[in-house]
């Protein structure tokens, strides 16, 4: 029996753009938050060369499908039409290109979805955007799922079945996130206002810190890997990776040149002074504190102890005056008993 016969896919890389992240995850905040739902939508962007599809813009397309049975969906076509429309006139440049869904993974009726796309596209593409983080479990038990990008893109490819028939299925191709200058800095001043407000503005800036040394270990990690391939023979020599490697390291400091030696000297101290006058301006703090606490307290105890002694006074200043009331009705009861027995 003969087997399947795939064609191959003409794309080799999709280059999916900042905006478009953004604008899938604000439809599924809005849409299908804390719901097993997902949202679909369109891709707008051009092809760049033959092989390369630049992902630029996206919008949102009402979307419905059953749970019970996938094969019933719906998608707005025709509103699809007047925003793709609108969208043309203000960059005509953009087309669509595709459509993308928050998955997180394909489903049975997404090659259905896609079938209808053929006709604003020669070769549309199908990306799954995750909007949401995996479990911690899944996490953990496996370190290189944190590295994922949260993007796969799919392109549909002819399938010659072994009794003769033509059907489509999808073949995966590779992504990347890109980014224009301008949208770099963009994305830059937002994740700035993005921040725990419960962290101080020292941690917050320890923790950028970390986050950069940790990606830094990971891309020298990934060039160390990558040059031993090479010297096992596992990949080829890629002349234009070597010299942009190369370039790296000539724009590393030699740190074996005494000036630079004692730049970084005198730079350590004056951050170590830093800290040690820190240190102490911090602990004379501390201390003022406690002693303006115990001064308090003792402020409070004080007039505590004085009001009891009042109260004390005027309780034992009330029995007197009882006592000596009562002792003044009897001398006056004594005197009345006297004048009646003289008479």
């Amino acid at each position: 029996m003969p087997s399947r016969q795939y064609s191959k896919p003409t794309l080799e890389r999709v280059e999916i753009h900042p905006l478009v992240l953004l604008s899938v995850t604000d439809h599924y905040n809005r849409v299908a938050k804390d719901t097993k739902k997902r949202v679909v939508g369109c891709l707008l962007g051009q092809r760049i060369g033959s092989n390369v599809l630049d992902v630029t813009n996206s919008f949102a397309v009402p979307f419905d499908e059953e749970d019970k049975t996938p094969s019933t969906w719906f998608l707005d076509f025709n509103y699809l039409e007047d925003l793709a429309y609108m969208f043309k006139r203000v960059n005509s440049r953009e087309k669509i290109i595709g459509w993308y869904s928050s998955g997180p993974k394909l489903k049975k009726n997404d090659i259905d979805i896609h079938k209808i796309f053929y006709q604003y596209c020669d070769e549309p593409v199908c990306c799954i955007i995750r909007v949401q983080d995996k479990d911690n479990d899944d996490t953990k038990a496996d370190g290189e799922e944190e590295e994922e990008l949260p993007t796969k893109a799919y392109c549909g490819i002819d399938c010659v079945q072994s009794d003769g028939r033509h059907t489509k299925e999808f073949a995966h191709i590779p992504s990347i996130i890109t980014a224009s200058e301008a949208e770099q800095v963009g994305v830059e001043h937002l994740l700035r206002e993005i921040e725990n407000i419960s962290l101080s503005t020292l941690t917050t800036e320890v923790n950028h810190k970390s986050l950069s040394l940790n990606g830094l270990s990971q891309r020298l990690l990934m060039i160390q890997k990558y040059l031993n391939d090479i010297q096992e023979n596992k990949l080829p020599i890629n002349q234009d990776i070597l010299q942009n490697l190369q370039l790296i390291f000539n724009l590393l400091p030699n740190l074996n040149k005494k000036n630079v030696i004692k730049s970084f000297q005198i730079k350590k101290n004056d951050l170590m002074l830093n800290i040690y006058i820190a240190s102490l301006l911090r602990s004379i703090l501390a201390l003022d504190n406690l002693l303006e606490n115990r001064i308090e307290n003792k402020n409070k105890e004080d007039k505590k102890e004085i009001q009891d002694r009042k109260n004390q006074q005027k309780i034992t200043g009330d029995e007197d005056q009882l006592f000596n009331h009562k002792t003044t009705n009897d001398k006056d009861s004594g005197k009345d008993k006297k004048k009646t027995n003289k008479k």
